[in-house]
């Protein structure tokens, strides 16, 4: 793996810098470099200071103008700091120029977040789609990578000089690029077979989707009773988790907790793991997980909404849930929110309040898929009658000479198998 450049072992202060033009973004930059502090937090580098820059409009050495590229440094080095995180995506000649500025390490928003991503994979599949990103990442920057760039390599009988240096490192890393692109080819394709499987089986499937840290793995872990990974940190897990629910109508559910989304987030990054988020799109329905206590709210919603548009999901029935309703203090915001989404459920993971509305409203999105079949099966079929019983909701049974009739509600999967013991209504 070729990194970037040579980080040190432990970087004790950086400095965020948002850069922003006109007034109107303003807030939103600083709601940015907010939410860039999180995820600094997450790698565990400490932060001395946040610096929101006013330009004009992107200059092409430094994306601000020289003057205020020379103020961020005087404070950078008045300050001690060991690293300058932009919250915008820099070019690789801007990051050589700011490290030239400064003589310090000087990285933005998306090394951030593919640094997270690589600490938090744990799957196979996760670490592969982390290395091929950051490699994707690192090919245009590993002129900072090397001070041997100009030897030559040649020998005996070559001609002319050779390759420089960069043009080998460049050539291996293309070729470790096209490497984790096949394996990746080969688990998505497994993948694939394993999904088909699944949806071979008569268990509807629901994908929670949201933004990240907004209670998406606690809801799982609530419904289900799943042991798994619940940090208050911006994307605490990456990988999916499928676990199983008995809806109150007997009706099974399998539930898939997703990666969660952020503002910004790299698009190479959205196509890494893609195979992940396509778990939303195979799914019969989803349940959309917001923090109502985040003043970012709407935007958040709108972020996940423009990323399940791009997997082309957006059109699946869902179930807007609010959660943390336990953390607003102003009753008006959450009045607010119940008038612009009549149909969503408000809960509080933490405190359990809401819950059980929740089940009752997945229990309503299943059933709104489910069939009513009257059947007639043989008394000797007792397999078919314990499994009716775990995959369907029995309205009705009687005995009828050999055979059992039975009114079952059942989901157009689960259907198929009984369709030679079909009564037509």
């Amino acid at each position: 793996m070729f990194e970037i450049k040579e980080k040190p072992k432990m970087v004790e202060r950086s400095l965020l810098v948002g850069a922003y033009c006109g007034t109107a973004s303003q807030s939103e930059a600083s709601s940015l470099l907010d939410e860039l502090a999180e995820l600094v937090n997450t790698l565990g580098i400490p932060i001395i200071g946040q610096q929101l820059v006013h330009h004009r409009e992107p200059h092409a050495r430094y994306l601000i103008g020289s003057g205020k590229a020379e103020e961020v440094a005087s404070l950078a080095k008045e300050s001690q700091t060991d690293v300058i995180i932009f919250d915008n995506e820099l070019t690789p000649s801007q990051q050589r120029n700011w490290e030239k500025l400064t003589g310090m390490l000087v990285i933005d928003r998306q090394e951030v977040i593919l640094d997270i991503f690589a600490k938090r994979a744990q799957t196979r599949e996760a670490r592969l789609q982390v290395d091929l990103a950051r490699m994707e990442y690192s090919l245009p920057r590993l002129v900072r990578a090397w001070s041997h760039l100009g030897k030559q390599g040649g020998g005996i009988g070559s001609k002319g000089e050779g390759e420089s240096q960069l043009e080998q490192d460049k050539r291996k890393i293309r070729g470790q690029i096209d490497r984790l692109k096949s394996e990746l080819a080969a688990v998505k394709r497994r993948r694939d077979t394993q999904r088909k499987d699944r949806k071979r089986a008569p268990v509807p499937n629901a994908a929670i989707v949201g933004y990240t840290n907004a209670g998406k793995s606690s809801l799982l872990r609530a419904l289900t009773g799943a042991q798994v990974l619940v940090e208050d940190k911006l994307f605490a897990t990456l990988d999916t988790t499928t676990r199983k629910i008995e809806l109150p109508n007997n009706q099974p559910l399998l539930l898939t907790d997703t990666v969660g989304f952020v503002r910004k987030l790299p698009h190479g990054l959205v196509e890494a793991f893609n195979a992940t988020l396509e778990e939303a799109v195979m799914s019969e329905f989803l349940i959309h997980v917001l923090d109502v206590s985040q003043p970012e709210v709407m935007e958040f919603y709108e972020t996940t909404r423009g990323v399940l548009h791009e997997l082309g999901a957006d059109s699946l029935k869902t179930l807007i849930v609010f959660n943390k309703v336990d953390n607003v203090t102003d009753e008006s915001s959450l009045r607010d929110m119940r008038l612009r989404f009549p149909d969503a459920v408000f809960i509080s993971v933490k405190t359990g309040f809401g819950l059980p509305e929740l089940v009752s409203r997945i229990s309503e999105f299943v059933a709104d898929d489910l069939l009513t079949l009257e059947l007639r099966i043989p008394q000797s079929r007792f397999d078919l009658m314990a499994r009716l019983h775990r995959e369907g909701d029995i309205r009705y049974s009687e005995y009828i000479g050999n055979d059992v009739f039975v009114r079952v509600r059942l989901s157009p999967k689960a259907a198929a198998a009984y369709a030679e013991f079909r009564l037509e209504n």
